[in-house]
């Protein structure tokens, strides 16, 4: 059987994707060929796959220490390596295109706060994405509140038409436009 057989099938079982590479990495199988497998069993492109695992190389598949099978496969999980790309609607892109603005108009932002923005917009979970940055401010040296605030009002509105009954984007959206007419 091999990896991606072996993978599928251990997430078919309810495995989650750390604890899949950490079983198919105690068999005794190198690190980047299970990482590899359990991307491609959860249907990740292969360019993608490529590119995810080129990027964590060096720090976790190219020389692990032993024992350390369920620490990699969490950490990889953490770092996103296992999460399913969702194609977005063009509306949903819309969206995203505004965050991207709004992130610009922050004037900076935390490197983990990034990287879980960046996650939520490859997974399509553009709702917290949006609460993210409905809660957070832009710097007031480097940042552009009035741009930011008005950009999550537009966003907030588009994504207010796909999912018009969450009341969680409608309190956000509101917010926000509070902001947006007293920066």
């Amino acid at each position: 059987m091999n990896l991606v057989t072996l993978a599928r099938h251990t997430l078919s079982r309810g495995a989650t994707p750390a604890a899949t590479y950490a079983l198919l990495a105690r068999l005794g199988h190198p690190p980047l060929p299970v990482a590899r497998a359990v991307c491609l069993a959860l249907d990740i492109p292969h360019a993608e796959t490529t590119r995810r695992l080129a990027e964590c190389y060096d720090a976790l598949l190219a020389d692990p220490r032993p024992d350390t099978e369920t620490d990699t496969g969490e950490l990889l999980e953490a770092l996103g390596v296992f999460d399913v790309p969702k194609s977005l609607t063009d509306t949903e892109l819309a969206v995203v295109e505004h965050f991207l603005v709004a992130i610009d108009a922050m004037g900076g932002i935390r490197p983990g706060h990034h990287h879980g923005l960046q996650r939520w917009f490859t997974t399509g979970n553009l709702i917290s994405a949006y609460l993210s940055l409905a809660a957070a401010h832009p710097l007031p040296r480097t940042g552009d509140p009035a741009l930011y605030w008005t950009t999550l009002v537009t966003a907030g509105e588009l994504l207010a038409t796909t999912l018009p009954s969450d009341r969680r984007i409608t309190y956000a959206l509101t917010r926000c436009r509070a902001r947006a007419t007293h920066p």
